[in-house]
């Protein structure tokens, strides 16, 4: 159970580098960088960033768990909620406007599939511990 607890605390540590790197570059340069055309609507910016800083948030966040992470469940699951609830929100965006750019499909998989089975996996690491 020692080792499957270190691989769980390994992968959730790389796993927030995404919100940490994405949501960081995402609050120093707006949406410019993902392509779009520099006369973005300054609301839109603003949601934007305002969005990107919450993301790197839930990165920080999640990278209070690692240590402990067998007893940090209630935490690692609110944390999960949201990410889970953002890939919805991801998810109704595909069905009514289209489909997104590959690195959003990308965060579409790790919203609705790999932070669920992290969640899964924690909870087992907890129960174990019990």
């Amino acid at each position: 159970m020692r080792v499957e607890r270190r691989a769980l605390q390994v992968v959730v540590a790389i796993a927030c580098l995404v919100p940490l790197t994405i949501g960081g570059i995402s609050i120093v340069r707006g949406p410019g960088w993902l392509g779009h055309a520099p006369s973005i609507p300054t609301d839109l910016d603003s949601q934007f960033r305002y969005v990107s800083g919450i993301f790197f948030a839930l990165g920080l966040a999640f990278t209070t768990c690692v240590p402990g992470i067998e007893r940090k469940g209630a935490r690692f699951r609110l944390l999960g909620l949201l990410v889970v609830a953002g890939g919805l929100a991801r998810a109704l965006s595909w069905a009514t406007i289209g489909a997104p750019s590959a690195g959003h499909r990308l965060g579409l998989v790790m919203e609705l599939g790999v932070v669920p089975l992290l969640m899964l996996w924690q909870a087992r690491i907890a129960r174990g511990r019990r």
